[in-house]
């Protein structure tokens, strides 16, 4: 595994190993990312895997690059900074290729997008969210280059490892694709995540702990994981608004959290443990807007219980 900073966290009196904590472990200040948005479309989408894309995808509600104004990488990631600066006292960032699936292109469109978001004298690594079935053994060589020259993270979107799942959801590839994506990933330099949806339809809790099983065996370096939230113009706003689709209330996604937090080792690292987006854009669960105190509730959770991740891992 590549995340290889001290893992002290819990001396540190955290509950789980938080991302933003270990950042500052490793480059010693608080290190923000900037989303960006290449342009890029999925295979299901485009019809290569499948039409139409997830049933609960907008990216213009995922990443607040699709709903700006287009511009080159640079531009954007000047934008970005600005807006966080204000917002944060940051100075350095992960420039993140967040929308869409960002490895879905030639090696040659790759590449001087990559450079473009790395030679800012500001940016201190790279972030890339993917699809597993999107990373072929060139785009592969391209990422361990790019491990290499910078700090690199590469999140693949498993979701599940529950096929009917992925198939409700129209993923256009099931659990096999990631395994076999990870299996491809090690010893390349950079930082495997998972994302990981918390909350999906027909899912018992016992599957949910099964996911986060596998997560444990997987052995990768870092885990996202948010509850299914619904925004418009999705086929899972319909879904939603006719009954068919029944989104999980705050106490039950806090105490499944929780849950699978004690299940996953004490060395992945842990990105992102609630999801939400922009009001106008969003459906539901409401209580998934108010993210600071969902956050809050979390670790009050954690302290009842007096646990914390991998406290039922096998391998913590």
């Amino acid at each position: 595994m590549s995340a290889t900073v001290d893992n002290g966290w819990r001396e540190a009196g955290l509950r789980y190993y938080a991302y933003s904590w270990y950042l500052r472990q490793r480059f010693g200040e608080r290190i923000q990312k900037v989303s960006l948005d290449a342009k890029f479309t999925c295979p299901n989408v485009d019809g290569t895997v499948a039409k139409g894309g997830c049933t609960f995808c907008d990216n213009r509600s995922f990443s607040p690059s699709r709903r700006e104004p287009i511009r080159d990488v640079t531009d954007q990631l000047e934008n970005g900074m600005m807006r966080l600066k204000r917002r944060y006292k940051v100075e350095r960032f992960i420039a993140y290729f967040q929308p869409a699936t960002n490895t879905y292109a030639a090696v040659d469109r790759l590449r001087p997008l990559y450079d473009q978001a790395i030679d800012h004298d500001k940016v201190v690594g790279l972030s890339i969210g993917t699809r597993p079935d999107c990373v072929g053994p060139d785009v592969m060589d391209l990422l361990e280059e790019f491990a290499g020259r910078t700090y690199l993270t590469v999140e693949y979107g498993m979701q599940t490892i529950h096929d009917r799942s992925l198939d409700w959801m129209n993923r256009g590839h099931h659990h096999d694709a990631t395994v076999d994506a990870i299996e491809r990933s090690r010893g390349r330099g950079f930082e495997i995540c998972l994302h990981v949806i918390l909350g999906l339809p027909g899912e018992t809790h016992e599957d949910m702990m099964a996911t986060a099983a596998e997560v444990a065996r997987l052995n990768i370096d870092a885990v996202k994981i948010h509850n299914l939230y619904c925004v418009k113009n999705t086929k899972m706003a319909d879904q939603v608004a006719s009954g068919e689709v029944v989104l999980m209330e705050r106490q039950d996604y806090i105490n499944t959290l929780v849950d699978f937090l004690e299940r996953i080792p004490a060395n992945v690292l842990v990105e992102r443990t609630i999801g939400d987006a922009p009001p106008d854009y969003f459906v539901g669960p409401s209580w998934c807007l108010d993210k600071s105190a969902v956050l809050r509730a979390i670790d009050d959770e954690l302290v009842r219980r007096d646990t914390w991740q991998g406290k039922f891992c096998p391998t913590a």
